[in-house]
């Protein structure tokens, strides 16, 4: 929350759709991706000038521009130019810490989504901004960085499986939709998996880092809950919407869509309970292992109070203690301090206390 702070207050006082970098200042290069295809046709090229993409606004086949690498301001400018796409569209682009949301333009829509990633190395979620511009015959797509949940639909789209090349650009903008909510399963197949070794971890052997990995998990189911609770709305007005932009054809599959989302949803609300009662079970099993070395302890001292009192009575230097003079008196206060402790022990067993 202070990092998103601190990342906005670069833009305090700047007029609206004002293009800044509020990320940290990144080298590496912009990839601009082109797939322009129809049913019979099928062009995929890497471009270096945003420009290029001015020549397919018009044509009537498809396309699809994917950029990886949102931190410079220029190539967003020279994009939104081409396709004429309003200064606080751009600035939501570059501005990484958007909400799921969708906003009708007219002439287009625009779509964010939050796109999530398992980094199986430091055993941690991580999220992207995912922005969707979709056009009568175009696909805009946004990405942080290289790297995404789309090979499936790059390899239809290649391969012509399916009606993905029959179709227009606003089941192109239904299938990444499609792909994203897919990968959500992924991930939640993944911290299914971590939740159930740590649930065996708290009923066998709970420990300091079995707490940490509970805490990780629970900010992790925070970060999905988030993407995915807003998600839903999205889809729900892609849905229902009455854009031309979006067919009735569309939005049949735009509804099964929805529904994936309300699974996800209900995945995660059960992942946040399962992790809230193993919390509550890691502090119980923690309080009842210290409850019972207290236990332990508590009889031992209690066990050595008399004997405590006795030796202590003996170990005064009083001259005059007819005790002291007797052949037998050394072992008998050993007979009386053991039957003392004898005693106390099977009055603990019949009380089960031990």
């Amino acid at each position: 929350m202070v990092r998103l702070f601190k990342k906005m207050a670069r833009k305090a006082g700047l007029p609206p759709g004002t293009l800044v970098q509020i990320d940290e200042a990144r080298e590496e290069k912009v990839k601009i991706t082109v797939i322009d295809y129809d049913a019979e046709h099928f062009v995929e090229s890497v471009v270096e000038d945003a420009a290029v993409c001015l020549e397919l606004k018009d044509k009537p086949t498809v396309t699809w521009v994917n950029v990886d690498g949102i931190h410079r301001v220029d190539v967003l400018e020279d994009i939104g130019g081409c396709f004429g796409l309003h200064p606080l569209v751009l600035e939501d682009i570059a501005n990484t810490d958007q909400r799921p949301k969708t906003e009708d333009f007219g002439d287009y829509l625009y779509i964010v989504l939050k796109m999530l990633n398992y980094d199986e190395e430091s055993d941690e979620l991580t999220t992207e901004q995912l922005s969707l511009v979709l056009g009568p015959n175009y696909v805009l797509s946004f990405q942080e960085r290289e790297g995404d949940a789309f090979d499936a639909v790059r390899d239809r789209l290649r391969n012509s499986k399916g009606r993905i090349r029959t179709v227009g650009a606003d089941y192109l903008a239904y299938a990444l939709v499609d792909a994203v909510v897919d990968n959500y399963f992924v991930i939640l197949e993944q911290i299914g998996e971590r939740v159930g070794l740590l649930e065996e971890k708290v009923a066998e052997d709970p420990k300091p880092e079995t707490l940490h990995n509970i805490h990780n998990l629970k900010r992790e189911m925070i970060i999905l809950r988030k993407s995915v609770w807003p998600l839903r709305e999205v889809v729900n007005a892609l849905g229902r919407g009455d854009t031309p932009l979006v067919r009735k054809t569309t939005r049949v599959f735009l509804k099964d869509v929805y529904d994936h989302t309300i699974q996800v949803i209900d995945a995660v609300e059960t992942y946040r309970d399962v992790l809230a009662g193993m919390l509550d079970l890691y502090l119980s099993t923690v309080s009842n292992r210290m409850n019972e070395v207290m236990k332990v302890l508590t009889v031992i001292a209690t066990i050595f109070i008399p004997l405590t009192f006795i030796a202590g009575i003996y170990g005064m230097n009083f001259q005059f203690m007819p005790e002291l003079s007797w052949n037998w008196s050394y072992p008998l206060v050993w007979v009386v301090m053991a039957a003392v402790a004898v005693t106390m022990l099977i009055f603990f067993k019949r009380r089960k206390w031990l």
